[in-house]
């Protein structure tokens, strides 16, 4: 017999409030899965998992989020995803061994790091035609772009340099030395500063855009963890650009630096060999990728307390926020 309907209203309601409001999510790539993870930002579990092209590094999304672009570095090839169904809709020319890229203010220019090739490539992800090929030094890895998209910095891991490039011409204008291994870049404080890692050095550099001098010099001290392996790598500010995250890789830790004074103010114990990090939408959680232990740790931005480990693919290398 049929159970009246006002009995199964109280089952019903709770389960109908229960249902969670999903805020965002965090893409990973997976470099030795070939895959991306899905992280759903509330509920701080795997949602799902997609196939690409072999050792996925580099992630970004177009400004509508309609698109991700995924460095297949394996494959030579950046790929353009579809984040609602996780297919492949086509495969951008990209030159040999892509690892890092930007994506110009425009939405469609992408700088691209050939690290195989020593160049820098860039392409219309509309046309898919490659725009220029730079000449930059030996290993290219960091990409960054300023705000005003006037300027592109590639970093050459060999060569020890960042090479400063005017999209418009797309020559370089300036080579500036930093210190043993250069592996990330980013502009800051509305384009005036532009900072780099560098990875055997232990450092992170500071520059001022106008003049491409140096500002100042960052170092790193973790207690109980030998200097050498204590070595920088991906960075993030915060939006006010008060604070600057940065991944110090093998030493298992991240560092939080007052982006104003540069001095550092707290380690993290985060996961094994930490290469890069995103936070979410309101930037209260920042999540870490954790090469070697194969998880992402999930940091209290206000406390600086790691409160979750979430288990990813293999070796998971970049990340990026989508809503």
């Amino acid at each position: 017999m049929n159970e009246p309907l006002t009995k199964l209203l109280p089952l019903i309601v709770p389960l109908a409030l229960a249902a969670p409001v999903t805020a965002g999510e965090i893409w990973v790539t997976n470099e030795k899965d070939d895959t991306v993870s899905v992280i759903d930002t509330d509920t701080l579990e795997v949602i799902q998992t997609y196939p690409t092209g072999e050792r996925p590094r580099g992630i970004t999304f177009s400004k509508d989020f309609t698109r991700l672009y995924i460095c297949a570095s394996d494959s030579d090839s950046v790929q353009v995803m579809d984040p609602n169904t996780g297919e492949i809709l086509r495969d951008l020319p990209s030159g040999e061994d892509p690892e890092q890229f930007v994506l110009h203010p425009d939405d469609i220019h992408l700088y691209i790091a050939n690290e195989d090739d020593a160049i820098t490539t860039v392409v219309n992800t509309q046309t898919g035609e490659v725009v220029a090929q730079i000449d930059v030094g030996v290993e290219p890895e960091g990409m960054a772009v300023s705000p005003d998209g006037k300027i592109a910095i590639t970093t050459s891991e060999t060569t020890n340099m960042a090479h400063w490039i005017n999209t418009e011409t797309n020559e370089l204008f300036a080579n500036t030395l930093v210190d043993s291994r250069p592996r990330h870049a980013e502009f800051a404080k509305q384009g005036t500063e532009m900072w780099v890692s560098s990875e055997i050095g232990g450092t992170l550099t500071v520059f001022d855009t106008a003049t491409q001098t140096e500002k100042g010099k960052i170092e790193f001290e973790v207690q109980g963890v030998h200097p050498d392996r204590v070595q920088p790598v991906g960075f993030e500010f915060t939006p006010d650009y008060g604070t600057v995250f940065v991944a110090l890789g093998p030493s298992n830790h991240i560092a939080a630096v007052n982006a104003e004074t540069y001095e550092v103010e707290e380690y993290i114990l985060v996961g094994r060999r930490v290469w890069h990090m995103e936070f979410n939408e309101d930037h209260s959680q920042l999540f870490t990728t954790n090469g070697v232990s194969g998880d992402v740790t999930v940091i209290d931005v206000a406390s600086r307390k790691a409160v979750k480990t979430i288990k990813v693919g293999r070796f998971p290398w970049g990340a990026a926020f989508h809503p």
